[in-house]
């Protein structure tokens, strides 16, 4: 990649990281379900309107959003809410390179790489001794919920391709329309309707700047931009900018809300982004299991987004 592809790629993983101190500030007083339903609702209105639909069935666009975007940030959202750190958050999803991996194999018969499995094998280590070296503040709920997350990814991936359609923008904003009514109704199921009311006629100005950096900054114009970056790049020279996005939201949640890793988090943390940089490296040979490596770069990307 030239100088200015690679700022934008470390612009767009600097957004990305800092996404998760976003969500941790603004979801005071909003109940994580209905927050992700709210961030959902600008994620498809109004770029719907002008954004062309993809060419897929709806069958399809439908599973990409239930699993990338719905479970993936609903978990992710309870995750948060249950106590998971910003920074750990951003490091424990990185998990979504390990799950996409393994189902892939198991599923569409794509048989990883020796790199794949070595990278499999630490990045599993890694959630292993974060797992239990987390600090006293990290519950197993929470963590067990952001795992959950990561795997939602990781189906979303193998989903998208099977299906053989090109992530990008317009999947994006066309499968986040599944989103925002299956959750706002599990709120209100979950929290109660007084609960739901009395969030969205008092939403704050902080929940409401949080939404409009996740919905647009980091989900349209982060991914836009990285999609772009695609388009031109080699994806073994994108992605792995991606790991910078848990390093930000480590450092930012560090200094801004003083949360800062223990020894075996960092420790952890440290190993599983090895073990996803040596599952992304590139196959040697164009056959086999090096499908998994284009899954993986292609789909690495929404919600961080």
């Amino acid at each position: 990649m030239n100088r200015r592809d690679s700022l934008l790629a470390a612009l767009v993983a600097t957004i990305w990281g800092f996404n998760f101190v976003v969500i941790d500030w603004g979801m005071a007083g909003v109940p994580p379900l209905l927050f992700v339903a709210i961030r959902f609702v600008l994620v498809v209105f109004p770029a719907i309107l002008v954004i062309r639909r993809p060419d897929a069935p709806w069958r399809v666009i439908a599973a990409v959003g239930l699993f990338m975007s719905l479970g993936q940030f609903g978990f992710l959202y309870v995750s948060m809410d249950a106590g998971m750190p910003p920074g750990l958050a951003a490091l424990v999803l990185q998990a979504q390179v390990i799950f996409t991996i393994l189902i892939a194999a198991g599923v569409l018969r794509e048989i990883p790489t020796g790199a794949q499995v070595a990278g499999v094998v630490l990045g599993s280590v890694g959630l292993a001794i974060v797992a239990v070296g987390r600090g006293g503040q990290v519950s197993l709920v929470a963590l067990l919920l952001c795992l959950l997350g990561a795997l939602s990814w990781g189906i979303g991936n193998v989903v998208s391709r099977a299906s053989g359609v090109t992530g990008g923008l317009s999947l994006t904003v066309w499968s986040a329309v599944v989103v925002p009514v299956p959750l706002l109704a599990l709120s209100v199921v979950v929290d109660g309707p007084a609960v739901v009311g009395d969030a969205l006629t008092s939403l704050s100005w902080q929940a409401g700047l949080s939404t409009l950096y996740t919905a647009g900054l980091s989900s349209l114009v982060g991914y836009g931009v990285f999609n772009t970056l695609l388009s031109r790049n080699q994806s073994s020279s994108v992605v792995p900018w991606v790991l910078l996005a848990p390093v930000v939201a480590m450092a930012s949640a560090w200094l801004l809300l003083d949360q800062r890793p223990v020894a075996a988090e960092a420790a952890g943390g440290l190993l599983l982004i090895v073990g996803v940089l040596v599952a992304m490296r590139p196959a040697r040979r164009a056959s086999g299991g090096g499908a998994v490596d284009e899954l993986v770069a292609r789909d690495d990307l929404a919600a961080q987004r």
